[in-house]
């Protein structure tokens, strides 16, 4: 499953790059500040606040990306560049594919 929603070459080269203990140590960190990022964005959605949207959108692409967790990079991209959306399935969208790519890393930070 993990392999699925992160991409293993990312995520490999990563590891390779910085160490299997620092991946850990950044799956971890990632894990405690991405649902703030979402909280951020779901905050500047409901009082009309574009630049901080912008802003939490583009740091949980950067980060996603980082670790290869490509449904996330993308989604959070169309929010960072389509601007403030409409209240409906964005951010839940965003939030789920959040949840999956957190269980995913910590899987394969851990193997």
């Amino acid at each position: 499953m993990p392999a699925q929603i992160i991409d293993r070459v990312v995520f490999d080269e990563l590891s390779s790059t910085t160490g299997a203990d620092f991946v850990q140590e950044l799956v971890e960190t990632f894990a405690e500040e991405a649902p703030g990022l979402l909280a951020q964005m779901r905050d500047a959605q409901s009082t009309g606040a574009a630049d901080p949207f912008r802003r939490a959108a583009h740091s949980l692409k950067s980060n996603a990306l980082t670790f290869g967790a490509l449904r996330l990079g993308q989604l959070a991209r169309e929010l960072e560049q389509g601007g403030l959306p409409t209240p409906g399935h964005a951010l839940t969208d965003l939030r789920d594919a959040l949840d999956e790519a957190v269980q995913a890393l910590k899987v394969l930070s851990r193997a």
